[in-house]
């Protein structure tokens, strides 16, 4: 029950699911195998938000791979990550492309093991996740936002909440592998001088990578460009998102925050006033 799958989960709840999560912010244990198998035995659709594991191997699968593959529910789903398509130089990439080109070789081999386990499972792969409390905005007010000279780099990205109603479209779709984006992809620099813009926050210097001391985790996604194509998921699953750009979902941000107040009251004009 990670930053996403919560937000899921409280859609979901609105229309009336019953919903369990494994995590510090679920309802059960990972661990403890007797409440898990309790859980799958009452559910109907499983889906799964788990990252692989460090030095490889998804810990879902390891796990209750076995006890999913018999599992005689009607929907199994598994949040995967665009990263599977490492660099295209900032060509669109769909379903067809090929994957394992890139640095996430654990994802690509968690993606290829999901498809594997059974004829139900709907991979649903993820772009730049952002929303309330993790955008551009947040970073821009924390002072961490950065503008990167990073020539042509470009990637796609998707509002927390067009995941949330993507997956839940899914439900009456057909099993398959879906990428899931917004309309327009652009780069990093782009996405920070409208969060500015709207904000009237001040807009960070352009830095090198090495001004600008990145971690080598954000070195590899600077390295990486591509546009990604989610056409599949409209046409299939009817899915449409509520922030088809990055410019709906920075404004929807925007006018969730209130710009910083230095004086809870204007300062006394003279020693007579109250």
């Amino acid at each position: 029950m990670g930053y996403a799958a919560q937000v899921l989960a409280k859609a979901l709840r609105a229309q009336g699911w019953q919903v369990s999560g494994t995590g510090r912010a679920g309802t059960i244990d990972f661990a403890d195998s007797a409440a898990v198998h309790a859980a799958l035995a009452q559910a109907s659709h499983v889906l799964s938000s788990v990252p692989p594991a460090r030095e490889g191997g998804d810990p879902v699968l390891g796990t209750y791979g076995a006890a999913l593959a018999n599992w005689p529910g009607a929907w199994i789903g598994y949040w995967s990550s665009t990263g599977v398509y490492g660099d295209a130089r900032g060509a669109w990439v769909d379903e067809t492309a090929p994957i394992g080109g890139g640095r996430r070789s654990a994802r690509v081999a968690a993606d290829l093991a999901w498809q594997a386990l059974d004829p139900r499972v709907r991979v649903l792969r993820l772009p730049g996740i952002y929303g309330p409390g993790r955008s551009v905005i947040d970073k821009l007010r924390e002072g961490t936002a950065h503008r990167i000279i990073a020539r042509d780099q470009v990637f796609s990205r998707i509002h927390v909440d067009d995941i949330a109603g993507a997956t839940i479209a899914a439900f009456a779709g057909p099993p398959g592998v879906y990428n899931l984006a917004d309309d327009e992809p652009a780069s990093q620099n782009a996405v920070v001088e409208e969060a500015a813009r709207l904000t009237g926050l001040p807009l960070p210097p352009l830095l090198t990578a090495d001004e600008a001391q990145l971690s080598p985790m954000a070195r590899g996604f600077y390295a990486e460009s591509r546009r990604v194509a989610a056409g599949k998921a409209r046409r299939v699953l009817g899915w449409r998102p509520a922030y088809p750009t990055y410019r709906e979902g920075l404004r929807a941000l925007s006018a969730m925050t209130s710009p910083t107040i230095a004086r809870t009251e204007p300062p006394a004009a003279s020693s007579d006033q109250r």
